[in-house]
């Protein structure tokens, strides 16, 4: 990793970067931190028991405590003050505020997240919710498929509707879903994921039938609240190894597979026709006025970003330079690729607001006499945020940024073993304790609203 100039001037001067107005958050997600599995009502949900299959979860964990937010969000809403954070981005459980996915609402559910919200407003924090991050209440899985059948629309836009009329007014925004291609691909293609299944054209109509179900819970929505509504989605530019047309051609098909198969569903209504023509058979089916429920206005964009796809068609593949390292998740470290993404996707579909909802990276920390230093982290950090200065400066309208992840939690297949939090999480007392990063964002936030002023 190249050195990191952590001086207050030169915070300052990147912090100046940002309008006054830029939110700067964290994020996290219900099924990686809140414990509680089985508790006060909640359902089973579809990660609840992938972690029970074996060999499902690299360190045979599993999710019923986690970092039990739960019980200690108070305590972790104290944290995020201390950070001075504008804004937080956390989603809602399905199954803990309706068990079954559909039927009786459970209000022990809802009181958690209504204590949660008024936690964060006093102390100043901006809520920002998210309706779907992968914890499907398994007795719609177990009842007609979940995600596979086209039953699960108006479910999932009831569910939307409830949440959008008990919370939409104490919330900032809500988004409907995230990262639909980690649901359809990982979870219904590759079987990384919950549920687990190893089927393309499963996994394809899946995508639809959670485009649709965007669609439809955006509509139910818009007559509840005045929230701003939007989705998030996984963006993972792709590049070619070499100039081959081999490598040209398998990076646009990726590409068309991870970015605009969502992009093009949400902004122009449409599938991209080379992916259709890729896909074959395994193209999902379609039917008259599917797309124009997906087509509907957004507030606002959510961008995860976090690596780029480096592809090759030779044998063997030619490798990611890493030439400024990679995260403990293997993946190559190229913070010029988020400018160049922001700056193409403002270009190519004019999409309202974008906040980048996801950025950050998994490190092997330690603590070492009470202190988690964490340098590569800090590097990456600040290396991302001036990639997204710059895109910023080059006309991409990006207004909000959220770390991932406010704490270390469970990271899907991976277990506890992959730490990507500004807090190190012990996971045998549970305690927090702030990383070097902490304190450097802390002081880069301070940085920013002390030039706002």
């Amino acid at each position: 990793m190249n050195a990191i100039d952590d001086t207050p001037a030169a915070q300052a001067a990147l912090a100046r970067a940002f309008r006054a107005d830029f939110l700067w958050g964290a994020a996290t997600s219900a099924a990686q931190i809140e414990g509680a599995a089985f508790l006060d009502g909640k359902g089973e949900s579809i990660w609840d028991r992938f972690c029970r299959e074996s060999g499902r979860i690299k360190d045979g964990s599993h999710i019923d405590l986690a970092c039990d937010h739960y019980h200690r969000f108070e305590e972790d809403v104290a944290l995020m003050k201390s950070l001075g954070l504008d804004a937080y981005r956390f989603s809602i459980s399905w199954p803990r505020v309706q068990p079954d996915g559909e039927g009786a609402w459970n209000e022990a559910g809802f009181d958690f997240y209504s204590r949660l919200i008024d936690a964060l407003l006093a102390a100043g924090i901006a809520p920002h919710a998210t309706l779907y991050h992968w914890d499907l209440p398994a007795a719609l899985h177990d009842s007609f498929g979940g995600w596979q059948s086209r039953q699960i629309v108006p479910r999932f836009a009831a569910y939307a509707a409830e949440v959008a009329r008990r919370l939409g007014s104490r919330l900032a925004s809500i988004a409907t879903l995230n990262e639909p291609w980690c649901v359809a691909t990982l979870g219904y293609e590759t079987a990384q994921f919950a549920p687990g299944l190893t089927d393309r054209k499963i996994a394809t109509q899946v995508s639809h039938h959670l485009m649709m179900a965007h669609g439809a819970a955006i509509q139910a929505m818009r007559p509840l609240t005045t929230t701003k509504l939007g989705v998030v989605l996984n963006h993972t530019p792709s590049f070619a190894a070499e100039p081959t047309e081999a490598d040209r051609r398998a990076a646009r098909i990726d590409d068309g597979l991870n970015v605009r198969w969502y992009m093009d569903a949400v902004f122009r209504g449409q599938y991209p026709a080379d992916v259709i023509e890729y896909l074959g058979d395994d193209a999902p089916q379609v039917e008259p006025q599917d797309m124009a429920l997906v087509l509907q206005p957004l507030d606002f964009l959510g961008v995860n970003f976090y690596t780029r796809n480096f592809i090759s068609t030779q044998e063997p593949a030619v490798p990611a330079p890493g030439k400024q390292g990679f995260t403990d998740m293997g993946w190559e470290i190229y913070p010029k690729a988020l400018t160049q993404h922001l700056v193409r996707i403002t270009r190519e579909y004019s999409p309202p607001p974008i906040y980048i909802t996801e950025n950050g990276m998994a490190n092997a920390d330690q603590i070492v006499d009470g202190r988690i230093a964490d340098p590569e982290r800090i590097a990456y950090l600040r290396s991302h945020l001036l990639a997204l200065a710059r895109a910023i400066e080059l006309g991409a309208d990006v207004r909000g940024y959220f770390y991932w992840s406010l704490l270390d939690n469970f990271e899907w297949n991976s277990g506890y073993s992959k730490r990507f939090g500004l807090f190190h999480v012990d996971y045998a007392d549970l305690q927090r304790r702030p990383k070097d990063s902490a304190h450097w964002y802390k002081d880069f936030i301070a940085a920013h609203h002390a030039a706002a002023r």
